[in-house]
């Protein structure tokens, strides 16, 4: 009886490797960019089974800053999470440029380095580096895996927080003896995770969608500036509905571009210094700006004293942080872009003065 309950009990145990990618195969992740490396080997192992019996695929870079970039560019392209593979000391800080990237373009990526074994940290060992230090500036998130037990939780946590609000990276650093050591694996499923310190998401309230309104019928020449933060939110649709319904001329960023089709009407390019002449023109005799998801970053603004110095400024953004870094508006709606235009959408449709 002892025997069978100890094989029993051996049928249970997993390896921190087969916790790691169960719970990525369990987040719908289909395709991992990566090179491999010592620290990280055993996560390999793991992932050659998982990737012979066709449940993922990785795709082998050449050098780990091409394969973030790689990952950074499927996120772009498919909506989904990046996901990216390197090993400790030079893997690790061959990343730094590529998250960097993600960091600043908003790009939901979730790293996993190797690292030198639990024993070794801090003992200067063969390719270790700090690298949940070096990197903690540019990414939204970072971890370090001390009990394999804490994987599929942090796993969880990590593509909750890459893709909550605004998008970005997060470093999960693993152990090498994490990779091999053998527990009970209770996996948590996607999304059953609770996080405090996430911030919610507001959308607007009654006063400020009315307060927009009141602004959009005191103007004469409105003008939306559109950034990556629209493209984010998907919302192409109601973007070019409100231009449409309030024939209101659209200028993108670079990150923004794509939210309308740059040969329609109300379309005039990117703004800013690489941007064309008439929607430059165009921000400095607009009345009314209507920042949707964008930054007010140089080299868009140029001298900000001078940008749009003749409007008054509407900015929508789901980071907190960005209202009023750089121009300080007239009014301030936190939250998905989506979702408060259609509120507009649905003001504007009621009130017959603008249409």
């Amino acid at each position: 009886n002892n025997l069978t309950f100890y094989n029993f009990m051996d049928f249970l145990l997993r390896t921190g490797a087969f916790a790691l990618i169960d719970s990525l195969v369990r987040h719908k992740v289909f395709h991992i960019f990566g090179y491999p490396g010592g620290a990280i080997l055993p996560v390999y192992d793991e992932l050659y089974i998982w990737e012979k019996n066709k449940l993922i695929k990785h795709i082998l870079g050449r050098h780990e800053q091409g394969c973030v970039h790689a990952a950074d560019g499927y996120a772009r392209s498919t909506g989904r999470i990046g996901v990216c593979f390197a090993t400790s000391g030079p893997g690790a800080t061959n990343l730094v440029s590529g998250i960097a990237t993600a960091q600043m373009d908003s790009i939901p990526l979730v790293i996993i380095t190797g690292q030198v074994s639990r024993p070794f940290i801090g003992t200067d060992a063969f390719q270790e580096i700090d690298i949940f230090g070096i990197t903690l500036p540019i990414v939204k998130h970072s971890y370090i895996i001390r009990n394999p037990k804490d994987i599929s939780k942090i796993i969880a946590e990590a593509f909750y927080i890459a893709n909550h609000g605004r998008p970005g990276p997060v470093l999960i650093d693993v152990p090498k003896d994490i990779g091999l050591e053998k527990f009970i694996y209770d996996p948590v499923s996607p999304g059953k995770i609770n996080l405090p310190g996430c911030r919610p998401i507001h959308n607007g309230n009654k006063y400020q969608i009315n307060k927009a309104i009141e602004l959009l019928l005191e103007s004469h020449q409105p003008l939306l500036y559109v950034g990556g933060g629209a493209i984010n939110s998907n919302a192409y649709q109601r973007v070019q509905e409100l231009a449409s319904i309030c024939r209101i001329p659209i200028t993108t960023t670079l990150m923004g571009k794509g939210i309308i089709n740059e040969k329609h009407e109300l379309a005039l390019g990117m703004l800013g210094m690489h941007g064309t002449a008439y929607a430059n023109f165009a921000v400095s005799e607009c009345d009314l700006l209507i920042a949707l998801g964008a930054r007010f970053d140089d080299r868009v603004t140029g001298k900000l004293d001078e940008f749009a110095c003749n409007a008054q400024v509407i900015h929508i953004d789901i980071d907190a942080a960005e209202i009023g870094k750089n121009r300080i508006p007239q009014l301030a709606i936190i939250g998905d872009i989506d979702n408060i235009i259609k509120q507009i959408i649905n003001e504007v449709r009621s009130n017959q003065t603008i249409i």
